[in-house]
């Protein structure tokens, strides 16, 4: 089914990519879809990378984005939950340097705007986020077992997360310096996360751009992420999302219902207000992008973006 043109709408390969080996195929299905443009994620191989390049050599799809790390590092010390820039381990944290510079070069190479970044976590001895995200569908965020245990997560994860967010904006600090001394020109969107005890929050993401002013570093705010932290209350996902306004560098637009994000904004919630408090982010940001799992079918896709399309048109009257 051929999509009607979805202009500077960009949309993840983390829809099909566990469905084609083979990345022109892949590129090929996300155009049919209307879009012109990718965000390449973080599990693009190289390999894929043969036959997706001639296809932006030849001008046939565009690249607005990469996903840190990229392409694909099957070593979970640089994967998407990790601590990453925040590695005490000198030897590590370079390693994560490097690779961040790497995703970089690529996204430049392609005529990407932008690498979205997760900067890094708290880390903990189990993985806590799985405990929470139980007690939150089980009892919710009002009952005392809840409001114990989040008590309990927060003093570890405020005790610690100083140090970490040090070590992430030093570490970003090098990696501009580089992608700079290089001509590198993209910009850094570290991320809004999925768990808990992910940096950063909204206040610590202010927090590390601040330290960087000048660098081209910025918010990268998924929605459907962010969503999911105001729900177990780690911040105000629209009220914080305020004083960031100035320093957004791309979205990720989906909707979570409960904490199973990636849906498609107001189809599946059937909500046809509740995502409205994000429109005026996405409006803003320099890089829009699609970040939809692979239960959303192509028919949900269109009606999706022709409901976001009519919504941010009825904010600029």
């Amino acid at each position: 089914m051929q999509g009607i043109d979805k202009g500077e709408y960009s949309f993840s390969t983390c829809w099909n990519i566990r469905r084609h080996p083979v990345g022109e195929d892949m590129i090929r299905e996300i155009a049919g879809l209307g879009f012109r443009r990718v965000e390449l994620n973080y599990n693009v191989t190289k390999e894929m990378l043969t036959t997706i390049e001639p296809m932006i050599e030849r001008g046939e799809i565009g690249v607005s984005s990469v996903h840190n790390t990229f392409p694909h590092d099957p070593d979970p010390d640089y994967g998407t939950d990790s601590v990453l820039l925040g590695f005490e381990d000198e030897v590590k944290r370079k390693r994560a340097i490097d690779l961040l510079v790497g995703s970089a070069e690529y996204a430049h190479r392609y005529g990407g705007e932008a690498v979205v970044v997760h900067p890094g976590e708290v880390p903990f001895p189990h993985d806590v986020s799985k405990d929470l995200e139980k007690l939150y569908r089980e009892e919710g965020t009002d009952s005392p077992h809840y409001q114990s245990k989040w008590a309990e997560f927060m003093e570890r994860r405020e005790a610690l997360s100083a140090g970490y967010i040090e070590k992430i904006i030093v570490s970003l600090d090098e990696v501009c310096n580089r992608a700079v001394s290089k001509g590198l020109n993209v910009r850094f969107g570290i991320e809004t996360r999925s768990r808990p005890q992910q940096i950063p929050t909204l206040a610590e993401a202010k927090t590390i751009i601040q330290a960087l002013k000048g660098a081209p570093v910025g918010i990268w705010y998924d929605t459907g992420h962010a969503i999911m932290m105001d729900r177990l209350g780690l911040y105000d996902s629209v009220g914080e999302m305020q004083g960031l306004m100035d320093d957004i560098v791309g979205v990720h637009i989906h909707e979570t219902l409960g904490l199973s994000d990636h849906w498609c904004p107001y189809v599946h919630s059937k909500d046809m207000h509740f995502y409205d408090a994000y429109l005026p982010m996405i409006r803003k940001a320099q890089v829009k992008v699609y970040e939809l799992k692979s239960a959303c079918e192509p028919e949900a896709i269109h009606e999706s973006h022709d409901l976001l399309m009519q919504k941010l048109a009825s904010l600029e009257v």
